[in-house]
């Protein structure tokens, strides 16, 4: 009996291995790719992972003080084209505002 619980035990534990490896493996998806992996993952199997943490080591950037933001596009606030970050670069500082501010 006691050879069939730490079976068991140990077959629980290697699928929640797994699946902690295929979630942090969606994580460090782009947010489109993972946003749909969130949708098709039952809510409960979410609330039974270390998420933040999971995220936080997943999203973690490779950017340090004093380097050179990464290039990027982005839409013109009014919609009349796009604009680059090196194209700015040297010619007057750039700064992003993410999240609400209202």
């Amino acid at each position: 009996m006691k050879r069939w619980a730490l079976r068991i035990g140990l077959a629980i534990l290697a699928i929640y291995v797994v699946f902690l490896g295929v979630m942090y493996a969606a994580m460090t998806n782009s947010p489109m790719d993972f946003s749909r992996f969130m949708m098709v993952l039952p809510m409960p199997l979410m609330y039974a992972t270390p998420f933040p943490p999971m995220w936080a080591k997943a999203r973690a950037g490779t950017v340090k003080p004093g380097d050179l933001a990464p290039d990027f596009t982005l839409e013109r606030q009014d919609h009349q084209g796009r604009v680059r970050l090196s194209e700015l670069r040297g010619s007057r500082p750039v700064v992003l505002v993410f999240g609400s501010y209202t």
